[in-house]
């Protein structure tokens, strides 16, 4: 199995409260696994408030929704042992 790798990073983002904000993370090659978000070092679940989804097989995207002052921090994208923050 191919080593995937991070191609593009995350960037940093600020937003006003009660925006939504997405972040976005390419990677190598399709159909990654072993990929994982975080937001202050807890994994985030793909549910009403985190939308986690893969576009064009490559682009791993996290969407905060309405996002509060607890949402502060640093975001984490994870695949394998190579890692993106912002």
């Amino acid at each position: 199995e191919p080593d995937v790798t991070i191609v593009s990073g995350l960037k940093d983002a600020v937003v006003a409260e009660g925006d939504d904000v997405t972040f976005r993370c390419q990677v190598s090659h399709e159909n990654a696994r072993d990929v994982e978000w975080k937001l202050q070092d807890v994994a985030l679940q793909n549910n009403e408030m985190n939308e986690i989804s893969v576009e064009r097989g490559k682009v791993h995207t996290l969407t905060l929704r309405k996002v509060t002052e607890q949402d502060i921090g640093t975001v984490t994208f994870r695949v394998g042992p190579h890692m993106s923050t912002a």
